[in-house]
């Protein structure tokens, strides 16, 4: 992989706000986006997420009713992937993954490859590729909106949303969207990487 290599994060040019007032705002951002594209960056390799029926049953240790679970959203995917559509919404997400899988990675990738059928972008990287860029640090979570707000998602190290650091400089943004845009380059298609990588592998020990 071409040494790809990250432009600095600096906190002190952003606006660090609380879960809730991230959710509030990520939530109003995106919702007046029109004929766009965002981007995502994932590196953690197990989050704690919370209001998600099939993630509850995988920290149970219940895969069969993970997937099943899973599988019951394609109704609200296919509404939001026509809703996307209507107003030339394009989302695009870049997943590091290490090997080998954790539970919450393995989960994710079916997560993931069920979205890229309803639209969603998605582009695995090994993190063995990030590793130059990674010299001074781990890759940060990102989500960069429409060009203009990139908001760094901060976590707890049992993987627990932060909130997140909020910036609007659009030169700064720009080169964050441009930097993951390549990442995605290097990257495989879900649906490939799935079927080599995930598709034969057993149910994951319970996290």
């Amino acid at each position: 992989m071409r040494d790809l290599l990250p432009p600095t994060l600096l906190p002190e040019k952003g606006e660090r706000l609380t879960r809730a007032v991230y959710r509030q705002d990520f939530r109003a951002r995106s919702a007046a986006l029109r004929n766009v594209d965002s981007w995502k960056l994932e590196r953690l390799q197990h989050f704690e997420e919370q209001g998600s029926p099939s993630r509850d049953a995988l920290r149970r240790g219940d895969w069969e009713s993970a997937l099943r679970l899973l599988e019951d959203r394609r109704e609200d995917l296919r509404a939001d992937a026509e809703e996307d559509a209507r107003q030339g919404y394009r989302f695009h997400r870049v997943r590091v993954v290490q090997r080998p899988l954790t539970p919450y990675v393995q989960w994710e990738l079916h997560s993931l490859r069920q979205r890229a059928e309803y639209g969603e972008r998605v582009h695995v990287v090994d993190a063995g590729q990030v590793a130059p860029a990674e010299r001074a640090g781990r890759l940060p979570e990102l989500v960069v909106l429409g060009g203009r707000t990139l908001f760094q998602v901060l976590y707890s190290d049992t993987g627990a949303s932060l909130g997140a650091i909020r910036y609007t400089d659009l030169d700064f943004v720009g080169s964050w969207e441009s930097y993951i845009r390549r990442l995605s380059l290097e990257g495989d298609d879900i649906q490939a990487y799935f079927e080599r990588e995930v598709a034969h592998l057993p149910p994951p020990a319970t996290p």
